[in-house]
């Protein structure tokens, strides 16, 4: 089952080619790093990726790259984000798109997300969107206003489906008071020319004169070269639902004369801070960056983002991080020492562990529910009923959809001397020290801790309690 924004309802999923999925993720425009709220939407791109795969489709993944014109309103409003940055920076706008696409990539590598099978930079594909925008224009879609040819809502029956909008209260309204030329409030550019920025930095020559492609029309012209008019999942944030990808619909049916263009619709919620969602344009986001330099894996954040359903709001804090790295640290100090019994993760799989299996691939069915999957990963590597050469075969095969990492922190740990200190008396020592400074006698909680710092013990007191690693784990 897959939730459906296209109707609101889950859905089986059934592609339209048995055993084949085409799927489109919005990709990043690249003007500064991504931030954390970015890249929940690419982790959830590779659970899907990766769960579908698992299930035996033969997934091809598209990716744009957007490297020119997205200005700063979704709706034609504002400067361009590329030429902005560039005039900011002092630096040409291929040279900005060029640094932070590779920033973008460095980031999602540290993530574990599997780069996708196509990845298209809309400079490279102004052909595309030139002939796909001549076909809407061909079947009477568009009119020329001040020098920009716009698209004509008006004459689209199914514009605003996707985000349940009515036709009739976006025929005119707030938008045709910023752009004059718009005969609907809610209709969009294709194509802009010298009238609408004089010093745009990148240009091209095109039937409607010389200039550049609106935001919208990039990926669908790119999603259809690589996957044709018609295909499986689209995927993106939810502030996309009501502008960029009601757009892509409207002007991809309008050149193809096919609906649906897109089977499914996937759209994940907004990461957000106490004081609302996370935006680059407020200043003071936080990077991938900004977590490993405070201490954090990356993974530990991918850890974080699947304890949490895609399809709601994740509060992020660091509170919630620390819990997030500590709950890891525990999983990778249990399968190293399930890995210690056995030293083989390549075991054939009882019944026991296979029931484990079972309930992990339902969760991931049931609309990629990683924190029920996540459960069956904790639950597996506990359960004394399941071998341990069994238990850690299984745990690698779950991990290699939820991309924690799991086998190279294993091997890592295996590597690192074994303390001489057992975990129960590690545990009784935490408490005790809990107990002195409790009763206020900090020389005793002091000696403890060093105690157990010269025994190789390192210890660290977080918001969620005490734990403890090995120097150098």
């Amino acid at each position: 089952m897959l939730y459906n924004t296209l109707g609101r309802s889950l859905m089986e999923f059934a592609p339209i080619k048995a055993g084949e999925v085409g799927f489109y993720g919005c990709g990043p425009t690249v003007y500064n790093y991504a931030h954390i709220g970015n890249l929940r939407a690419y982790v959830t791109h590779d659970i899907l990726c990766k769960t579908l795969r698992r299930f035996g489709y033969k997934v091809t993944h598209v990716m744009n790259i957007t490297d020119v014109g997205h200005l700063s309103g979704d709706n034609d409003e504002g400067d361009d984000k590329m030429v902005k940055t560039a005039e900011e920076r002092g630096k040409s706008v291929l040279e900005i798109a060029d640094f932070y696409t590779k920033a973008f990539f460095h980031d999602t590598e540290r993530l574990n997300i599997a780069r996708p099978n196509v990845v298209c930079k809309a400079t490279e594909h102004i052909g595309d969107m030139i002939a796909l925008i001549k076909r809407i224009e061909a079947r009477g879609w568009t009119y020329q206003a001040g020098g920009n040819l716009y698209y004509d809502i008006s004459k689209f029956p199914h514009y605003g489906e996707l985000a349940g909008l009515r036709l009739d209260t976006l025929k005119t309204g707030a938008r045709t008071e910023i752009d004059t030329n718009k005969r609907n409030g809610g209709d969009f550019v294709l194509w802009f020319t010298k009238s609408k920025f004089e010093n745009q930095a990148l240009v091209w020559d095109s039937p409607w004169g010389r200039g550049y492609p609106g935001w919208h029309i990039e990926c669908s012209a790119m999603s259809m070269k690589y996957l044709g008019e018609q295909f499986d999942i689209h995927s993106g944030g939810i502030d996309h639902i009501q502008i960029h990808h009601t757009n892509e619909i409207a002007q991809s049916e309008a050149a193809t004369g096919k609906h649906p263009w897109v089977k499914y619709w996937v759209h994940n919620e907004f990461l957000v801070l106490d004081k609302g969602k996370m935006s680059k344009s407020k200043g003071g986001f936080i990077t991938l960056q900004t977590l490993v330099d405070a201490g954090y894996d990356p993974l530990d954040y991918r850890y974080f983002l699947l304890g949490g359903h895609y399809r709601n709001q994740v509060q992020f804090s660091y509170e919630s991080m620390d819990g997030a790295r500590n709950s890891r640290k525990s999983l990778i100090k249990e399968l190293a020492a399930l890995a210690r019994k056995t030293r083989d993760s390549g075991q054939q799989l009882g019944d026991g562990a296979r029931a484990y299996i079972t309930q992990f691939d339902k969760a991931l069915e049931d609309d990629l529910n990683t924190p029920k999957a996540l459960a069956a990963l904790r639950t597996i590597i506990k359960d004394a009923a399941v071998q341990p050469a069994e238990a850690l075969a299984a745990a690698f095969d779950m991990d290699g959809v939820l991309g924690l990492g799991l086998r190279e922190a294993c091997e890592k740990a295996l590597a690192a001397p074994e303390h001489a200190v057992p975990a129960a008396e590690i545990e009784a020592l935490i408490a005790e020290r809990a107990a002195a400074k409790k009763m206020r006698d900090f020389a005793k909680a002091d000696a403890i801790r060093a105690g157990l710092k010269e025994r190789g013990i390192m210890l660290e007191d977080t918001p969620t309690g005490t734990v403890w690693s090995l120097r150098g784990e």
